[in-house]
């Protein structure tokens, strides 16, 4: 995978885009069985050396009433995916979030991180929603 559109090609004949953007696309993945979703969103991003990324991330839940510090614990002990914060409709929000640069991404690592990425924040939302779907 060596830009976004390759990525887009390849998200779009596994999933259906709700979101289909120049450099953003988004998707609903099926969890537990099909019984729950998590949407899932990917991204290019350009870092300071001009070094293109691929963002893979999915909301998690408000950060209000989130405890910081069991978050950074969280992500400490992660060896895929890392917590972060975004605004969603002007609220913020904690995220789950993978940065991989398209030089070393394949079309095998970005199923593989997908398939970590929608079922792991999927269980978090559960966590921390009482049970909730809602992303």
């Amino acid at each position: 995978m060596q830009s976004f559109e390759e990525v887009r090609s390849h998200i779009n004949a596994r999933y259906n885009l709700r979101i289909n953007d120049p450099y953003l696309i988004s998707f609903d993945m099926a969890t537990e069985g099909g019984a729950r979703h998590q949407g899932l969103h990917l991204a290019e991003l350009e870092g300071e050396d001009g070094r293109k990324y691929l963002r893979i991330s999915t909301p998690i839940g408000p950060l209000t009433g989130m405890d910081a510090k069991r978050c950074l614990r969280f992500n400490w002990e992660q060896r895929v995916g890392y917590l972060a914060v975004s605004d969603l409709d002007g609220s913020p929000y904690l995220h789950l979030c993978e940065n991989r640069p398209y030089d070393v991404l394949t079309a095998d690592e970005l199923n593989r991180l997908i398939d970590e990425i929608g079922p792991l924040g999927d269980r978090l939302e559960k966590a921390v929603s009482a049970g909730g779907d809602a992303f």
